[in-house]
């Protein structure tokens, strides 16, 4: 359904280009879940949105690689063939549905705008409540007039989705769906994510920085750290025995149920910015087993068995598997 290969994103600021996507690639096969996880600032939403290109150029510069969705190269394609992929093809739900929402327009008008765009056959206000209902909206006719605020952050989600839903697409690129809302939503929003794409046989990309949501709705997980791709593998087999030193970081950084009080462990530092990456190794300022050449050698992601992959050429010592 989708293949990514050796993607370089750059952004243009002060007269020089800086690269945000450094060499990431990956696939999604039909029908499947695949995860992308990391903090803010690692190049998750960058990589998301160049899929149907809807990064602005300028600033951005696509410098090299290939995107391929559903037998199409992206990077190549016409205006006017972008047009039939956003959406038709590939379809956005994005966080903070308060701030994805056009406020100045009912929630029916929103949707059925879509339809006019993709399936201007089926652009009723029948087809609008049915898309409703399908995504858990009860009574979706009395909703039809709403504008955004006077629906609750969950309903206004739900929104979002039957929008990315109108056009049929066959790739749902969901990034940080459940950001502003509550832990129960959240729950429920996920739920929904995971029963749309068994119920349409569509492929999901879910992009997250909470790697404890993770394991429920994955097929396989990608880790990214500034740029890049450093650790890739199926969810739980990941989550059971996570081999890079910076996935070890997040899963150990969720809080656990039932487990004694304390402080709650982080990662010390921050993501660096796009003009201050640290050579060799990006994460050894943070990696609490870096090694003297972590400092000078830039590792390469490599497969160390047949369905896993990371970028550290320590991932057996006894200091990380231990």
């Amino acid at each position: 359904m989708l293949e990514i290969l050796n993607l370089q994103i750059d952004f243009a600021s002060a007269g020089r280009r800086l690269r945000a996507v450094d060499g990431v690639s990956f696939s999604i096969a039909a029908g499947e879940t695949f995860c992308l996880v990391g903090e803010s600032g690692c190049g998750k939403s960058a990589t998301a949105l160049s899929i149907a290109r809807l990064l602005p150029e300028p600033p951005a510069h696509y410098a090299g690689g290939h995107i391929l969705l559903d037998g199409v190269d992206v990077l190549r394609a016409s205006q006017r063939r972008l047009r039939d992929i956003r959406g038709g093809v590939a379809g956005y739900v994005f966080q903070e549905p308060g701030a994805s929402l056009n406020p100045v327009f009912r929630a029916g008008a929103q949707i059925k705008e879509m339809l006019q765009l993709h399936r201007p056959a089926a652009a009723t206000d029948a087809e609008v409540a049915r898309l409703l209902r399908s995504v858990g909206i009860p009574a979706p006719e009395s909703l039809l007039n709403h504008y955004p605020h006077q629906l609750s952050g969950g309903m206004q989600q739900r929104v979002l989705i039957a929008m990315a839903l109108a056009a049929q697409p066959k790739l749902l690129i969901a990034d940080e769906p459940t950001t502003a809302l509550d832990v129960t939503i959240q729950a429920q929003i996920l739920d929904l994510l995971k029963d749309l794409r068994q119920r349409l046989g569509m492929s999901l990309l879910l992009i997250t920085h909470n790697l404890g949501i993770v394991g429920d709705i994955a097929g396989r997980v990608a880790v990214m750290y500034a740029g890049q791709i450093v650790e890739m593998a199926p969810a739980r087999a990941l989550l059971r025995r996570p081999l890079h030193p910076y996935t070890q970081a997040l899963i150990a950084s969720v809080p656990k149920l039932g487990a004694p009080e304390g402080r709650l462990r982080s990662i010390p530092g921050n993501v660096p910015a796009l003009d201050a990456m640290p050579g060799g190794c990006r994460f050894h300022p943070r990696c609490p087993a870096a090694q003297a050449d972590c400092r000078v050698n830039k590792p390469e992601l490599l497969q160390v068995e047949p369905t896993r992959w990371v970028r550290c050429p320590y991932w057996a010592s006894p200091s990380l598997s231990s």
